[in-house]
């Protein structure tokens, strides 16, 4: 049976980015690993050699009644074939799927817990990608097939270095196709 072998990172809401940025870079010396300022994403790593993020600050935190301060919690898998096995059992047991997408560096089940909370399960692809990404992906696809769109989206980042910005960034995170 599948299992998680751990949290990958934690996602927050915040009211100010530059703010929250300068505190996990500045006062806990994580190091940007990733960056978007234009669609407000920054994340960050204590081991950018070991592990792509642990926190994920987006902005666009709301006040009052309507307070979102966990983006989501991630928790990676061993496998693709574990992937696929919790994206079947989340959908065999009612849960509501947000989309599976492909980060490059890793390939994503965004869903809800029983309260609402957006919840990710992810296998790590071995492709360093440091450029915050998320393209659509099917991952029934033979294996061959979703490693060759994986490659497809690494190829077009994979010179970004770490904590490096991309000359033109979108206002989203996904990639226009290029077919």
């Amino acid at each position: 049976m599948p299992r998680v072998t751990g949290l990958g990172h934690v996602g927050i809401h915040v009211h100010d980015l530059e703010r929250m940025v300068a505190f996990y870079r500045d006062l806990l010396g994580m190091q940007i690993t990733k960056q978007n300022w234009r669609a407000g994403v920054v994340f960050l790593s204590a081991d950018p050699g070991s592990v792509d993020h642990e926190i994920a600050l987006m902005r666009g935190r709301q006040t009052a009644d309507g307070t979102r301060l966990i983006q989501q919690v991630s928790m990676r898998v061993d496998s693709l074939d574990d992937l696929r096995a919790f994206r079947r059992r989340l959908m065999a047991e009612g849960y509501r799927i947000e989309g599976i997408v492909n980060h490059a560096s890793a390939i994503g089940c965004y869903f809800f817990d029983p309260e609402g909370n957006r919840t990710e399960v992810f296998w790590v692809t071995g492709r360093p990608c440091w450029v915050p990404t998320a393209n659509p992906i099917d991952i029934e696809q033979p294996d061959a097939a979703v490693m060759a769109e994986v490659d497809r989206v690494w190829n077009e980042l994979r010179d970004v270095p770490v904590g490096g910005r991309m000359a033109e960034e979108s206002a989203t995170l996904q990639l226009a196709r290029r077919d």
